[in-house]
């Protein structure tokens, strides 16, 4: 036996006890005559004391030892005289009776702390060292409770875990597949499922009403903070359910997770906002709803004045920043500096100062004092506060005003990651249209039911009909979302249709659920949860990465492992593959 105790157990209670650790070598101190050595293990940490009479080999072994050495210490359980109260086992030490060194260690490229003085892209290259500090290892250990805390609740609630394949059909719509050749079925190629929607389509027609998984997939897109290239979805159907019988199951799982995992309690019903209502108070259809400072469309009062920039404009909005009538030139100029960044793409900032005094503003030359007090009433703002103004196309000045809505509030200390204002977004547009190639996609999946009353718009006016659709959104990220299905083969050939597909492309690429349907499908939706995003929401951080054991960098590669990487010639030949140089 390698251990009696981990380095996080042992207390006052355990004093007067021989015990035996194993761990690694947090940090050594030599104080001449005695040496304090800090071993550690996932659990915690304890400090070994060598004494002035241990035995010879101890100190010599002691005196031996660096940083992540792997130690084996048996010893005597005793109170220490100068207690850390910021340790669990800060009241106890152990007194080495004997020390094993079970391995060496090379001195590591950063230091392993709560804190590490490691670059990002040097500790995803020894992730495995990075995943020893405490952080990393809350990390691991908030997912893992998430993950049981999941499976209890669906269990409870009657869902059957059932897994689906990962080497499936590609479906080009939506973002692009990881595809993998097959060596048995030559130039042909699997793909990586971007979700298991068809498949939990086909469970729902098998008649398993309530499935749940909690699912690798795959998305070949470019990352940022809240994506990689493979993730985890907690992906749920249901059959025979309406969208307020799923709106109202999984409102429970997340009160049940919050108060599982979180010990947080929420009493009231999550507040149902439109997609429209979302994106003219917002601008965003993920709110977020931790703070106030709600647009208003001032188009009316703005246009007419002789004001070029809001005449000629289609849509004028802004928000009251609360509190900031005491900001500096030099404040206004970084911020308009900042809606000017091409990732936000304003032209411009518009800004009105509301005193006890009165107003004053950028356009005063433009506007009365009557006019300009009535545009900073209409945005909601009292005295002392900042009222802010974009215009131009509406969904993107709305889109651009909430960029700098974010950024207000994070300079204000209004994001407060321990707080949560979970919200269901729903009615959604049904379709997007895209300018570039002059038709319409599917905002969420071709899969999506239309609104009922709806339905009849279709092919007269497809940018009019709403979708049977919802998102779960907390703190201005987008945790989950889903729709109630399709389940009827017309109408879902109707809908490839208002896609642009042919019927031979529709049967070429979806016929096994479009066959399927005429089965006898039941009604019945679902939705899926990305499973590291609420972790990130539940750890207080926007970066998923630290919630994944072995993540990829922002290039999309494993700095660790090397991959992806070149591959033989041989395994191309069995492949049938030949390679091409990128132009």
């Amino acid at each position: 036996m390698y251990r009696t105790h981990t380095c996080g157990s042992l207390r006052v209670e355990n004093v007067n006890e021989t015990v035996t650790l194993a761990g690694w070598v947090q940090k050594v101190r030599n104080l001449g005559a005695m040496t304090f050595v800090d071993l550690r293990d996932r659990y915690g940490i304890t400090q070994i004391v060598v004494e002035e009479h241990s035995a010879d080999e101890v100190k010599a072994v002691a005196a031996s030892l660096g940083r992540e050495y792997v130690l084996q210490v048996t010893g005597r359980v005793i109170e220490r005289q100068s207690k850390n109260p910021k340790m669990p086992t800060g009241d106890i030490e152990v007194a080495a009776e004997s020390l094993t060194v079970l391995n060496e260690a090379q001195t590591p490229p950063f230091t392993i702390e709560e804190q590490s003085d490691g670059g990002d892209d040097l500790r995803m290259k020894y992730r495995y060292l990075d995943l020893r500090r405490p952080p990393l290892q809350r990390a691991m250990i908030l997912r893992h409770r998430m993950a049981q805390s999941i499976r209890r609740f669906l269990d409870m609630e009657g869902f059957l875990e059932i897994e689906t394949p990962y080497l499936v059909g590609s479906t080009p719509e939506g973002a692009r597949d990881f595809i993998v050749p097959s060596r048995m079925n030559p130039n042909q190629f699997y793909a990586l499922p971007q979700s298991p929607q068809t498949l939990k389509q086909l469970l729902m027609v098998a008649g398993y009403d309530k499935y749940f998984q909690i699912v690798r997939c795959f998305r070949d897109e470019d990352l940022r903070a809240d994506r990689q290239p493979e993730f985890t979805q907690i992906d749920c159907e249901m059959s025979f359910v309406e969208q307020e019988d799923i709106l109202e199951v999984f409102e429970r799982w997340a009160k049940y997770m919050f108060k599982d995992v979180m010990d947080i309690e929420f009493a009231e019903p999550f507040r149902r906002m439109p997609w429209l209502e979302a994106m003219e108070k917002y601008g965003s259809d993920k709110p977020d709803l931790r703070f106030g400072m709600e647009f208003a469309d001032v188009t009316d009062l703005a246009k007419g004045h002789g004001f070029s920039v809001f005449d000629d404009a289609d849509y004028v909005t802004g928000f009251a920043a609360t509190g900031c009538a005491s900001y500096t030139r030099k404040q206004i100029d970084a911020l308009t500096e900042f809606v000017k960044r091409p990732q936000v793409g304003a032209k411009g900032l518009i800004w009105i100062r509301v005193e006890e005094s009165g107003t004053k503003s950028s356009v005063d030359k433009f506007f009365s004092p009557d006019q300009v007090r009535a545009i900073a009433e209409r945005c909601g703002a009292a005295a002392g506060d900042m009222v802010f103004i974009l215009c131009g196309p509406k969904f993107k000045a709305l889109t651009q005003l909430c960029a700098l809505r974010l950024e207000v509030a994070q300079q204000l200390g209004l994001r407060d990651p321990k707080k949560f204002a979970p919200l269901w977004v729903v009615d959604f547009p049904m379709f997007e249209w895209d300018e570039e190639t002059q038709r319409f996609y599917a905002m969420h999946h071709p899969f999506t039911s239309p609104k009922p009353e709806d339905v009849e718009f279709l092919e007269s006016d497809p940018g009019r009909v709403r979708a049977n659709a919802y998102d779960f959104v907390c703190n201005g990220t987008e945790i989950g979302g889903g729709s109630i299905r399709i389940h009827d083969a017309k109408l879902q050939a109707l809908i490839f249709k208002c896609l642009g597909f042919t019927p031979e492309k529709a049967q070429e690429q979806f016929g096994f659920l479009m066959n399927a349907f005429k089965f006898g499908a039941p009604p019945h939706g679902g939705l899926a949860f990305g499973f590291d995003r609420l972790c990130s929401l539940f750890g207080g951080t926007e970066s998923i990465r630290d919630y994944i054991a072995f993540p990829k960098n922002n290039a999309g590669r494993d700095v660790m492992l090397d991959a992806p990487s070149f591959v033989d010639r041989a395994q191309l030949d069995e492949l049938c593959l030949d390679l091409k140089k990128p132009e």
